[in-house]
C-alpha cells in the first residue's frame, strides 16, 4: 500500500509497560515519522504483561499478527516469554494489535477476519483467587500463589515425585472449556536442553471433590510444556480441577498459575457508568474514573485516538482497585498533542458487559 513501518520496542523489557511502536514512511529507506497512534501493541495488565521486542507477520489467510514478549522478571529483571497478538492495518495507515483479553483463549482463524475482537473465544477466567490445596509445599511457596494471575509468584512442591497434586475449588459447578498450567522457573538448575527436559502430567475433575474423572493429559511425543494449554473436546460441568504430577526436568515442581476458562452460568455485569478522563499536567498521562459495578471481577479500560477505534486496552482486577463507589486508574501511554477517547467495560466469570459510552479525554 505504499507504506513502510519501522518497528521498535520501548520503554524497556524489565517493565510491564514494554510495548511495540512504529515509525512510518512512504519510502523503504525513510525518512520515517513517529506514528501518532503509538503504541502498536501495549498490555500493562493481565497475566502476560508486556508486548515489546517483537515483529509482524501474516498467516495464509492474510490475517496479521504482532509478536512480542511478556514480562516474567523473577530470576532476572529482563526475563520474558513470547506472546502473539492479532493485528490489523487500517485503510488510513494505522497499525494496531489487539491485546483485549490477550492471554485468554483465542480462536485460530480459518479465513480472513474483519474484526479482531471476533477472535476472542468468549471463555471467561474461572480461577482468579480461587482456593487451592497441595499435596506438599516447599517453604513459603504456598498453593494459593497459583491462582493470583501473577507469573512472579508460584507454588513449589516439597518434591517433584510423580503423584504430587494441586487442587482448585471453583466454588460452585461451572462449565469448563480449557485449562492452562503455567510452570515457573524456580532454581531449576538447567541451562541447556537434555533428554529429561520434558513435561508430563494429568488433569482431573470432580463435582464433589471425592470422585474424580480424567479431564486431560499430556500425550507423546515427550516435550517441554512450560505453558501447557488444553482446549477440551467438549465442555465439562465441574467444580474441582486437580493437577496430578508426572515429570518435569527442572529441580523443582513449581506452578505459577493453574488457569481455568469457561463460564459460571450467571449474568454478565452491568455497564460501567460515570466514565470520565482528564489529562495530567504531563499530557502523556490521564486519570480515568468510572462507577464500580457490583459482581465485576475486573475491568478493561479501552481507548484510542478515534471514538470509533479504541485500539488500546488496560485490563484491571476489581480487588486491586479498592472498594469505593468510584474507581480510577492512570493511563501512561498517551502522545502529546493527540486527542483521545476512552470507554470502560466490566467482566466476571459469566461474561462481559456492554461497553460504556465513549467519552473524550479532557
Amino acid at each position: 500500500r505504499g507504506r513502510y513501518y519501522l518497528q521498535y520496542g520501548a520503554p524497556g523489557s524489565e517493565f510491564n509497560a514494554y510495548a511495540n511502536g512504529t515509525y512510518v514512511s512512504d519510502k523503504p529507506l525513510g525518512p520515517f515519522t513517529y506514528a501518532p497512534w503509538n503504541p502498536v501493541a501495549y498490555r500493562p495488565g493481565g497475566f502476560a504483561e508486556g508486548t515489546g521486542h517483537g515483529s509482524t507477520f501474516a498467516d495464509h489467510h492474510g490475517n496479521w499478527y504482532n509478536s512480542g514478549t511478556s514480562w516474567i522478571g523473577h530470576n532476572w529483571g529482563m526475563e520474558r516469554r513470547i506472546v502473539i497478538h492479532p493485528a490489523r492495518f487500517e485503510r488510513d495507515g494505522q497499525f494496531h494489535a489487539s491485546t483485549r483479553f490477550g492471554d485468554w483463549p483465542r480462536l485460530v482463524p480459518t479465513a480472513p477476519v474483519a474484526k479482531l475482537d471476533d477472535l476472542f473465544a468468549g471463555w471467561m477466567l474461572l480461577s482468579y483467587r480461587k482456593p487451592l490445596t497441595a499435596s506438599s509445599t516447599l517453604g513459603e511457596f504456598a498453593a494459593n500463589r497459583a491462582s493470583d494471575e501473577a507469573p512472579r509468584t508460584f507454588w513449589v512442591a516439597a518434591s517433584k515425585r510423580a503423584g504430587e497434586t494441586l487442587t482448585m475449588d471453583l466454588g460452585a459447578p461451572a462449565t469448563v472449556q480449557a485449562v492452562q498450567v503455567n510452570f515457573a522457573d524456580y532454581n531449576s538448575g538447567r541451562y541447556a536442553d537434555a533428554p529429561d527436559i520434558y513435561t508430563e502430567f494429568e488433569l482431573q475433575q470432580s463435582l464433589d471433590g471425592r470422585r474424580w474423572q480424567p479431564l486431560a493429559r499430556t500425550e507423546p511425543p515427550r516435550r517441554d510444556r512450560p505453558n501447557a494449554y488444553f482446549e477440551l473436546p467438549a465442555p465439562v460441568r465441574t467444580r474441582f480441577v486437580r493437577y496430578v504430577h508426572g515429570h518435569v526436568g527442572a529441580a523443582h515442581l513449581a506452578i505459577s498459575d493453574l488457569r481455568v476458562f469457561g463460564n459460571a452460568g450467571g449474568r454478565a455485569p452491568t455497564t460501567p457508568g460515570a466514565v470520565s478522563a482528564v489529562r495530567d499536567a504531563d499530557a502523556r498521562n490521564a486519570l480515568v474514573r468510572w462507577g464500580s459495578v457490583p459482581g465485576a471481577t475486573g475491568y478493561n479500560i479501552r481507548w484510542g485516538h478515534r471514538p470509533d477505534r479504541l485500539t488500546q486496552t488496560y485490563q484491571l482486577w476489581s480487588d486491586e482497585l479498592g472498594s469505593g463507589a468510584t474507581l480510577g486508574k492512570q493511563l501512561r501511554a498517551l502522545n502529546v498533542g493527540v486527542p483521545y477517547w476512552v470507554a470502560v467495560e466490566a467482566f466476571n466469570e459469566s461474561g462481559v458487559s456492554r461497553l460504556s459510552p465513549v467519552v473524550r479525554v479532557r
